[in-house]
């Protein structure tokens, strides 16, 4: 996962206000027991995904979340003792004892893997549209050095992982290769030696005596005032509006008027931002 530069309202934002859209969106995931709801608001992050031009990321997400959807479900279904409606009688499980899986089990996993699922398309849609060089910008008043050694490691990351490919490269051309011990002990020194580097250059550059900057004013914009809109309002129909629903110890909810009204009003709250264009790159 990595930022995408891309031309759209949510990365127009301010990288506080759009990381709070996103927290937004996956407290509303963990505070919703409605699948309507919840189905909803995952096709909301598919949408929002798509009006941030990163859509293919966050149906990518899916090949992350979707087997440990599938695992959430079938571990529920064979550790749960709850539910009225057995559906599979599997006998003595050994220390599981006796192996009844239940409708409302299957459908409590089911659930529970939804959430999942849009939890990580939530992060996904993050890491596509929130720079995190402006994150660690914004957070230099706060921690000035805390906030330095967060982009250096950040940046280091990748180099560090060129280095190992090297290095793999080279063993790998020898007649006797060292093996995996002698690329990471190449490594290690390379990055101690690295590390020495940029402390040098950083204390040269009067990083060291360096102090927490002033603070940049900065207007709200139009898409900043969206964002933190969109944002409060999915928090409040997450947990103002509450639409019940139970799994235990049988499935009881409605799927009436009241549930699509606040799957629609949960859907509209994400996906209204996006309507705004205005003052982005085409």
């Amino acid at each position: 996962m990595s930022y995408l530069r891309r031309a759209s309202p949510l990365h127009a934002t301010r990288p506080s206000v759009a990381a709070g859209y996103c927290a937004a969106l996956i407290v509303a995931a963990f505070a919703t027991a409605h699948p309507l709801i919840l189905g909803a608001l995952a096709l909301a992050v598919l949408g929002a995904g798509i009006g941030a031009r990163a859509g293919g990321r966050v149906a990518r997400s899916l090949i992350l979340s979707l087997p440990m959807a599938v695992a959430i479900v079938l571990v529920n279904a064979l550790v749960a003792r709850e539910g009225l409606t057995v559906v599979l009688r599997l006998g003595d499980g050994g220390p599981l004892g006796q192996l009844d899986i239940t409708l409302e089990a299957i459908a409590f996993g089911a659930k529970e893997g939804l959430v999942l699922i849009v939890v990580v398309a939530a992060a996904a849609l993050a890491s596509a549209a929130i720079d995190p060089d402006e994150v660690l910008r914004s957070m230099r008043r706060v921690s000035f050095r805390s906030a330095l050694t967060a982009t250096i490691a950040t940046r280091m990351v990748p180099l560090l992982a060129l280095d190992a490919q090297r290095f793999g490269d080279a063993q790998r051309c020898r007649p006797r290769p060292g093996g995996r011990v002698a690329v990471m002990r190449a490594i290690a020194a390379n990055a101690l030696d690295r590390s020495l580097d940029v402390a040098a250059t950083l204390e040269v550059r009067g990083y060291g005596s360096a102090r927490r900057p002033a603070r940049a004013r900065r207007p709200f914009s139009r898409h900043d005032l969206a964002f933190a809109a969109a944002a409060a309002a999915i928090l409040a129909l997450a947990l103002a509006w509450s639409t019940p629903f139970a799994f235990y110890p049988s499935i009881a909810g409605s799927f009436g008027a009241s549930a699509f009204a606040h799957a629609a009003a949960l859907v509209l709250a994400t996906l209204g931002p996006f309507a705004q264009r205005r003052g982005i790159e085409r």
